[in-house]
């Protein structure tokens, strides 16, 4: 492979050296600059519209766009020079002439750009005296809505459904002071990716309907996740407010979902919000359920298991640390490690390559046929009159009634109770979801990834590797781990697959493992 020419250049006094054919914007990011922009975005082509990068280079005849303009040995750029300055202070004045003072019921308000470098570049008062222009909200379809007024008409909704969706839905309607997004006749912004056009939008035109109004940027914690959506494990942000997810954001990672998120893991947020949680530990005395402390409902679980056969029942959306324990557990007591996958149809994103919302509708299918589960259909071929059924965070597909009752006894770990569990179920034990809890997942490229707690708990839940430790030491096993990352470390000590990986050096990016687990698309 040949070597990256690689060009040297000042930026504000700098030095800085990237490959060739770096734009100077690009540039001036790895020598901590940031220049001004709205048009440009890195998933996307350039267009140079928006005019907010303009920047002065020593030996150009006018100001360059920042966005569009490539490193050039030598070159000596000045970012915040008065001539620079200057012109982006008219660019700002432009863009707000017709600009309602909607920020203190936008929606994007406290992480809007325009405020941003308004407040740092743009003049202290108007010179606009006549009447601002006004266009009613429109309803683009699917999550989007459309607010005309405040559209500063970058073009990155537009650039992304034409050359990333390929569903070239939206458009520049009209000319001059009269432009807006126009959508075409008889068409929706329905594409399953459509949702992304909110979070690329740089102001609060292109707005989410279901976070309308839900709450404040500032008011929001973040933490970062793993969509549990499908098997592409997509990087995003989970933001809550008074321990409520209110949504999911993309969180940029090349190697896997590079900018975007689908519309089916952005609201698959709302699952983590369920009422009906099981809080407490519960053991069934004299035909019905009673709530008992953590000791005794392990003491019972351990019971219940202890000279069976024992079938494990496992969520596919379950910690790579959790189907690790349940499968130091089946080694301990004997049996076998079964899950099933939800499927439906695949969406691909044409643009991006190799991201798409896949047929396995859960997060971790690769991580649990890496440390032996088997995918069944059902559990009529596994379970066996009078086996001990554990069945752990299996909530994604419905559990039948006629399934549980051929087990001699059922054990269940999860977060919510189905009624079939209910009726069946001599002892259960809560378990946190994803976003309460931290661990890995491993999507179908083998990439093992981190996620951290983004919420608390209800009651007295636990992790879940954290309640199948204890359950695994009851049984005689060794299962003092006091952190996800000691039980990752003895995963990758007993598992060649895992073997070359850290917890720590997995960072928030995730790495391969060392032989892709064969999942499916």
């Amino acid at each position: 492979m040949a070597d990256v020419k690689l060009v040297s250049l000042t930026i504000e006094g700098r030095p800085v050296t990237v490959p060739d054919g770096t734009s100077i914007l690009e540039a001036a990011k790895t020598a901590g600059v940031l220049i001004p922009h709205y048009c440009y975005h890195p998933g996307l082509p350039v267009a140079g519209v928006c005019r907010m990068c303009l920047v002065e280079v020593e030996k150009f005849p006018k100001l360059a766009p920042a966005c569009a303009t490539t490193v050039g040995e030598g070159q000596v750029v000045h970012v915040h020079s008065p001539k620079a300055l200057e012109a982006r202070k008219g660019v700002l004045e432009f863009l707000l002439i017709n600009h309602p003072l909607d920020c203190p019921i936008c929606d994007q308000a406290g992480e809007c750009e325009l405020q941003d470098y308004t407040f740092a570049e743009g003049r202290a008062d108007s010179r606009y005296r006549e009447p601002k222009r006004f266009n009613p909200v429109e309803d683009f379809g699917g999550d989007v809505l459309y607010v005309a007024n405040r559209c500063i008409l970058c073009t990155r909704c537009v650039r992304f459904m034409t050359d990333v969706a390929h569903d070239p839905v939206l458009n520049v309607s009209e000319r001059g002071d009269r432009a807006f997004i126009g959508k075409a006749e008889g068409h929706d912004l329905t594409n399953p990716w459509a949702g992304n056009v909110v979070d690329l939008c740089p102001v609060g035109a292109l707005l989410s309907k279901d976070f309308l109004n839900k709450a404040r940027a500032w008011e929001l914690d973040r933490a970062p996740t793993i969509c549990t959506g499908c098997s592409q494990g997509c990087n995003a942000v989970a933001e809550t407010r008074d321990n409520v997810v209110v949504r999911l954001k993309p969180r940029p990672n090349d190697q896997v979902n590079q900018y975007y998120l689908c519309d089916v893991g952005r609201l698959g947020y709302r699952d983590f919000n369920r009422r009906d949680r099981a809080d407490q530990p519960l053991v069934r005395t004299t035909g019905a359920l009673q709530i008992v402390d953590w000791h005794e409902a392990l003491a019972s679980a351990t019971a219940a298991l202890s000279g069976k056969r024992v079938v494990v029942l496992a969520s596919p959306n379950l910690s790579n640390e959790a189907l690790f324990l349940l499968e130091r557990l089946l080694c301990q007591v004997g049996g076998v490690g079964v899950f099933r996958m939800p499927r439906g149809p695949e969406a691909a994103l044409p643009g991006a390559p190799d991201l798409a919302l896949r047929a396995e509708r859960a997060a971790n299918g690769a991580g649990a046929r890496a440390l032996g589960f088997t995918e069944v259909a059902d559990l009529g071929g596994v379970l066996q009159r009078d086996d001990a059924l554990l069945i752990a965070g299996e909530q994604i597909v419905p559990l039948e009634a006629a399934d549980l009752a051929r087990a001699g006894t059922v054990i269940y770990a999860g977060c919510t109770i189905p009624s079939a569990v209910a009726t069946s179920a001599s002892v259960i034990l809560p378990i946190t979801n994803t976003l309460e809890e931290e661990g890995t997942f491993t999507n179908l490229r083998g990439r093992v990834q981190r996620y951290l707690q983004a919420k608390t708990a209800p009651g007295v839940a636990r992790p879940a590797w954290y309640v199948l430790a204890d359950l695994l030491a009851a049984l005689g096993g060794n299962g003092r781990f006091f952190l996800p990352s000691e039980v990752f470390a003895a995963m990758a000590g007993t598992h060649a697959t895992f073997g070359d990986l850290d917890y720590e050096s997995l960072a928030l990016r995730g790495l391969p493992i060392a032989e892709p687990a064969g999942a499916g698309a």
